[in-house]
């Protein structure tokens, strides 16, 4: 398996998004914003869960199972409160001889290319922006889901399967990078199969510069961290 990455942090801070690579998956994480202290924000919930990730993943056991584990293990080993924890949106790609799983966890999609593009992705949050207190919606049912204190919310992660012979590549990728196709319409789907991964992230950030208003493209901040992984079987 062949393994891009590219990753970049917003102007002027430290990244909260993070990739690891084992022997058999990719693991794409964006630690949530939050005005918490550094050493318990979302950049620290997103690393200590990435490293868990990494530790636990094995060729069997179904995904939701491998992220329910590690963030049961993380509230026990850091006292990790439901509703009052850091938290990181997930995406797991993971591979055997003959298959490729993918999990994704709120707003960190992934997207396998073969003779169709097949795209798995989380809108839960989307469709849920209009609510005046979205937060109140976390991981509740009908509402979004996220990686947090509850082992739960892994079970109702999106996910899927494909045959390996049938995939010609495969990204994950954290929403700084995935605003690019799903809001800018910079590119679609289809080029970021090909793109040099630098030149995709350098031209979502040059688009996010002639918007510093945030005119064109409404949202809360001019530039997010950003992280993409292609595989290539």
């Amino acid at each position: 398996m062949k393994i891009e990455t590219a990753e970049q942090a917003a102007p002027g801070r430290t990244s909260e998004d993070r990739i690891r690579v084992t022997t058999n998956a990719v693991i794409v994480l964006d630690g949530v914003t939050s005005r918490r202290p550094p050493d318990r924000n979302g950049g620290w919930y997103a690393t200590k869960l990435a490293d868990e990730l990494a530790r636990l993943i094995n060729d069997t056991d179904p995904l939701t199972d491998v992220l329910a584990q590690a963030i049961t293990n993380l509230v026990t080993e850091h006292d990790l409160v439901p509703g009052d924890s850091p938290s990181a949106t997930a995406s797991i790609v993971r591979w055997t001889e003959h298959r490729i799983d993918a999990l994704v966890l709120c707003d960190t999609p992934v997207v396998a290319f073969g003779r169709t593009t097949r795209v798995l992705e989380d809108t839960r949050l989307d469709d849920l922006r209009p609510q005046p207190d979205i937060l109140a919606w976390k991981n509740k049912p009908g509402g979004w889901w996220v990686a947090e204190a509850e082992p739960v919310a892994a079970h109702q992660a999106r996910t899927a399967s494909w045959p390996r012979a049938e995939i010609e590549k495969v990204i994950a990728l954290t929403d700084g990078v995935s605003c690019g196709v799903s809001e800018y319409e910079l590119f679609t789907w289809e080029d970021l199969k090909e793109m040099p991964l630098s030149e995709v992230l350098d031209r979502i950030r040059e688009a996010e510069r002639g918007d510093s208003e945030h005119k064109r493209w409404p949202r809360f901040k001019t530039h997010d961290d950003q992280a993409i992984a292609r595989l290539t079987p």
